[in-house]
């Protein structure tokens, strides 16, 4: 096969419906709008959602759930994350030098999951209770 071989299935393309090119070109007079109306119009008004003042969809079903705004800057940072780092000090910016918290986290935070072997020092980054133990019973020290 060569890439200037390669072709389209067949059907996939049709050729473009030139309207308004006579009666004996199919589309022709009206070109498939119909007669009158808004719809027949060129550059009719059509609002998104609207159904002819029927109560549209969007306001039949009900308001659900809730987007936090801070929710990017957030993150949670694992024991078993921490353990795979190379800095001494483990920072908020060294977190997201390893790719460990995407780039605009402002606050992160260690939880207890996984395993804490190595010393820790942990310098600006939020902890858990449990997380906490885990780094000061592995030899770790944290700094707020």
């Amino acid at each position: 096969m060569r890439l200037n071989s390669i072709k389209p299935a067949r059907g996939a393309k049709r050729p473009r419906l030139r309207v308004g090119r006579g009666a004996s070109a199919g589309q022709g007079k009206t070109c498939g709008r119909g007669v009158k109306g808004q719809r027949a119009r060129k550059g009719g008004y059509h609002k998104v959602g609207f159904e002819g003042g029927q109560m549209p969809l969007q306001r039949r079903l009900p308001k659900t759930g809730f987007r936090s705004a801070i929710k990017p800057t957030r993150a949670e940072v694992r024991l078993s994350e921490l353990e795979t780092l190379l800095a001494e000090v483990v920072d908020l910016k060294a977190l997201i030098e390893a790719g460990i918290v995407p780039v605009q986290t402002e606050r992160a935070k260690v939880i207890r999951s996984g395993e804490l072997k190595k010393a820790v020092k942990l310098k600006g980054v939020a902890v858990t209770k449990g997380a906490r133990a885990a780094i000061e019973a592995a030899g770790g020290n944290i700094e707020e």
